[in-house]
């Protein structure tokens, strides 16, 4: 698990006390060769990080070399635990860009310091089914030309985004579902040859929902799969999505993220008329569904042939047969 060609096991040589001045860090930083130091406190916890760019910014504002390194510390730094795949470790440094990622034990102490390599991504077979067929209404007029995954976001279509996003973490076996203007997604993408993927492509005749989609797949996948909604920008680490879910032994793995809504008004609590308390403008926070999942195969078993289905129904039939369906929180 652990490579010695980033696994760097020296780690004190970079190490530094937070009474120390930019300068006795900057010849840490030049004397141990690594672009990083670790403010480590008496005992072994990670007070902060300072990197030669931390440096190169503290001199480029006028801070002298005397200034006290605490004061421009990254004080809540990434970190990785030590038990831990160095796969995720260079995941997590590839998702930050950082060159050096800090190890902890599980009591929080520092043990290690793990290096950047440049990914070498294995093929995974997972299939990866995108769902393309919506009508895009709430965009029109942009829609009535062109089906929504084909709508620019920058330079390139939505949907080349999430297959380029796949195929960077690996990912070839592409399943596109499509229906409105589905002509035209197909003449876009064709084989998928030109991302280094293979497409295969699901017609439907009718609105089938996500999950009804789902049960016209060719064959019955005989591993983990994706489903993803199509107009989702985001930079979720789906090997680690995929890790997560195995681990857990889910049968479903949803991701989700959290809606904040501020009441506009005063909140009062009442006991029939008389007042308990005023919350003056509250936020109340939810976890809403963000539309990517992880599914084992025999959840196909539970979706009917050639009907419409949602995903809420698919989930709430596996939750009544006690299922486990775990959430992984993306930001």
């Amino acid at each position: 698990m652990q490579n010695k060609s980033t696994h760097i096991n020296d780690w004190k040589k970079a190490s530094v006390k937070s009474t120390v001045s930019m300068k006795d860090v900057l010849m840490v930083i030049s004397e141990g060769n690594m672009q990083i130091a670790l403010v480590v406190d008496d005992g072994c916890h990670l007070s902060g990080t300072v990197t030669d760019g931390d440096i190169r910014r503290a001199l480029l504002r006028g801070d002298g070399l005397e200034t006290p390194i605490n004061t421009l510390m990254n004080d809540n730094p990434i970190t990785g635990l030590l038990d831990e795949d160095e796969s995720l470790w260079q995941r997590t440094m590839q998702r930050y860009t950082l060159r050096h990622l800090p190890l902890l034990n599980a009591n929080g102490c520092v043990v290690g310091l793990a290096r950047f390599e440049p990914p070498k991504e294995p093929r995974r077979d997972n299939p990866v089914i995108l769902m393309a067929g919506g009508l895009g209404t709430r965009l029109h007029p942009l829609t009535q030309s062109q089906p929504k995954p084909l709508l620019e976001v920058g330079s390139k279509p939505i949907l080349e985004t999430i297959i380029e996003n796949f195929a960077d973490h690996g990912f070839h076996n592409i399943f596109l579902c499509i229906n409105y203007k589905g002509e035209m997604i197909k003449q876009y993408f064709g084989d998928g040859s030109r991302w280094n993927v293979d497409i295969t492509y699901i017609e439907e005749s009718k609105r089938m929902g996500t999950a009804g989609a789902l049960s016209l797949l060719p064959n019955k996948p005989d591993m983990p799969f994706f489903v993803m909604n199509s107009d989702l920008l985001t930079k979720v680490d789906f090997v680690r999505l995929l890790h997560f879910h195995q681990k857990h032994s889910a049968s479903v793995t949803m991701c989700t993220r959290e809606y904040a809504h501020q009441i506009p008004y005063g909140v009062i609590n009442l006991e029939g008329h008389e007042v308990i308390d005023m919350a003056e403008k509250p936020t109340h926070r939810f976890n809403v569904n963000a539309g990517i999942y992880v599914l084992e195969p025999d959840t196909l078993d539970t979706i009917p042939n050639d009907n419409y289905f949602d995903m809420p129904g698919l989930i709430d039939n596996l939750l009544e047969q006690k299922k486990l369906v775990k959430s992984f929180p993306i930001h």
